[in-house]
């Protein structure tokens, strides 16, 4: 019988990220974050002598999913790295301060440029468009600002130091709705857009070490592509056309889902293949060869081969440099205790039908059943846990994850369903719950987690559903509207409230559900009837609501609101709030508690071992 992973071990998992080659080949740099603190270390690129750390002196900003890019290499000898008060600061690889870039406000991806620095910028004034916003702006060290749009990240400069990329797209929109790419020349400020726009999504921009072209990836073509153009944007193609996507959506600066070759004759890039991923080196004639399998983020190319954050199902999160030609692959670095992957298990990928749509999934069995003492007789279907993603724009991935492997080591099959909504299956897909999260997204996982039952992926009697953020919601609308399908239901920071989040949420999603909800004033009724709050009456399933009392996306009232609703109704629930934490958690003791108080809320609600 294999042993249960223990919540010591899952909270104790440093986060890696971000890892970079020097441009002269020399170092490798990453970060690494655990407990609320970031740092950045640097190796030997060889792999030769052993990693330091090199920004003990920095609180480093906050490293997640809404804040990325958070450093860059100046030269073989000095890096720039933002720190938390929004500085960057200018590092020695051996040690020690060179300098301070000082911001009114947070910077963001910064790019090296002719010996200074170009990076994204957050103004002190968050509500103040014609300042700048959520990193806003795109600014020279020197406070020259080049873009005027609400939204701008990921500026890149080419390698003469003529021409500089950024993505930028207007408040009314999402980066993954419309957005655009554009150039601007050092030498006489002209700007112009070069790809994206209305009902066009774009990001990425990066210029080839040779500075003949410029890629950047779009969804123009109904999935997000890599895209090749001349270095001032002109005479684009598709690197490659085809149905998967090679990107994600960006809810933070600093995504690199593929990197040019140091010859600049190929791309390296992470496939999106219905949840499962792999790394592929394209040429530019479209030449595609299979390099890894597993999801890989922070890709960068480098003489020393392709490095990049690799993980899967059973594999947690590690830097890996692979051969570019042969494969062959090194880990530099892992962050996850020995032994927390013994026993997982890959998940298989799911369908169903409803509404004349397919939906799709990913099915994760238990590492063992633990009420079975002979490993012969057949086994009976499994308690499950539907675990629905964020976003709602996001996507259930096959990467690791230890939430999940905490529950599948004690006997718990997960569903993660991508209901419509989600991305990784095409525009269209994604863009098919506009107007409708908090319904069709709540009808589509009904219709699942019947599936589920009619197929013995589960036993029936033994169901929950959690979600965090935008998943909160989903899964609370589920236990009012499907109580019979359900017996309990956990949300993490999960919105409940859409009129209040409508008015309090940060500005990054402030117009987010004119898209996803409607527009205010005039879609009241929507509103009314897509919030959680709104039926607290009807929450007869056991509820646990887990919140941090710092959060700034989906503030401490949503939870407070739905709470204070269900008790006033007679409904059975139970609260906790993390202190210091925010949209997502970031602590040891929180991470651990988080665990244990699911499972012992679960077994007494789901496993029968106290009556509902």
């Amino acid at each position: 019988m294999k042993s249960r992973l223990s919540s010591r071990a899952v909270a104790r998992t440093k986060a890696v990220a971000e890892p970079r080659w020097s441009p002269g080949g020399t170092w490798l740099g990453w970060l690494e974050s655990i407990d609320g603190r970031s740092d950045l270390l640097v190796t030997e690129s060889d792999g030769s002598g052993a990693a330091v750390v090199i920004t003990a002196d920095h609180e480093l900003g906050r490293v997640g999913a809404y804040r990325g890019g958070m450093w860059c290499w100046r030269d073989d000898d000095s890096l720039a790295v933002v720190t938390a008060d929004g500085s960057v600061a200018i590092v020695d690889v051996h040690g020690g301060t060179r300098s301070v870039v000082r911001h009114d406000g947070q910077a963001a991806a910064p790019a090296a440029w002719s010996g200074g620095l170009l990076f994204a910028a957050e103004g002190p004034d968050a509500l103040d468009a014609v300042e700048v916003s959520m990193l806003g702006a795109v600014a020279d060290a020197a406070g020259r600002r080049w873009s005027q749009a609400d939204f701008a990240w990921d500026p890149t400069v080419s390698a003469d130091g003529e021409l500089v990329a950024w993505h930028e797209w207007d408040l009314d929109a999402m980066s993954w709705t419309a957005s655009r790419i554009v150039v601007g020349s050092r030498s006489d400020g002209m700007t112009h857009v070069v790809a994206g726009g209305e009902g066009i999504a774009v990001g990425q921009p990066r210029f080839s070490p040779d500075g003949a072209h410029l890629a950047y990836v779009t969804d123009e073509s109904g999935f997000w592509n890599v895209h090749i153009a001349d270095a001032d944007g002109s005479n684009p193609r598709p690197l490659i056309a085809e149905d998967h996507d090679h990107a994600e959506p960006s809810w933070g600066p600093g995504q690199r889902s593929y990197a040019w070759s140091p010859q600049s004759d190929a791309v390296a890039l992470c496939r999106n293949e219905a949840g499962f991923a792999q790394l592929v080196v394209v040429s530019l004639d479209g030449e595609v060869r299979e390099l890894a399998k597993g999801w890989h983020h922070g890709i960068d190319w480098g003489s020393a081969g392709v490095v990049a954050v690799r993980s899967g199902a059973k594999t947690p999160p590690q830097i890996t440099v692979a051969h570019a030609s042969t494969g062959v692959r090194r880990v530099v670095a892992r962050g996850a205790p020995a032994g927390v992957e013994s026993g997982a298990r890959e998940p298989s990928a799911v369908t169903w039908s409803h509404d004349g749509a397919t939906i799709f999934g990913l099915l994760y069995p238990p590492d063992v059943d633990e009420r079975i003492a002979d490993a012969d007789a057949p086994s009976a279907p499994p308690p499950m846990i539907v675990d629905v993603h964020g976003g709602p724009t996001g996507q259930a991935t096959v990467s690791w994850d230890g939430w999940l492997r905490y529950f599948t080591s004690r006997g718990w099959a997960v569903l993660r369903p991508n209901p419509r909504g989600s991305t990784g299956y095409g525009r269209a897909y994604a863009q098919s719950l506009r107007g409708s999260w908090g319904a069709d997204d709540v009808e589509d996982i009904a219709a699942g987690i019947r599936t589920a039952a009619e197929h013995g992926w589960c036993d029936p009697a033994r169901v929950a559903v959690s979600g965090g953020s935008s998943g909160g919601l989903t899964a609370l609308m589920i236990g009012a509207r499907h109580p019979d399908l359900v017996h309990a239901v956990v949300s993490a920071y999960g919105v409940t409230d859409l009129f209040d989040l409508a008015a309090t949420t940060h500005r990054f999603e402030s117009r987010y559900m004119d898209e996803l909800v409607g527009v205010l004033p005039g879609d009241e009724a929507r509103f009314r009837a897509q919030s959680p709050v709104t039926h607290a009456a009807e929450m007869r399933v056991p509820l646990l609501v887990l919140q941090g009392d710092e959060d700034k996306v989906v503030p401490l009232r949503q939870a407070e609101l739905l709470v204070d609703a269900v008790r006033s109704t007679g409904g059975a629930v139970e609260d906790h709030v993390y202190a210091g934490e925010g949209h997502g958690w970031s602590k040891i003791e929180t991470v651990q508690d988080e665990l244990e108080r699911t499972q012992a809320f679960l077994e007494r609600w789901v496993m029968g071992r106290e009556g509902r």
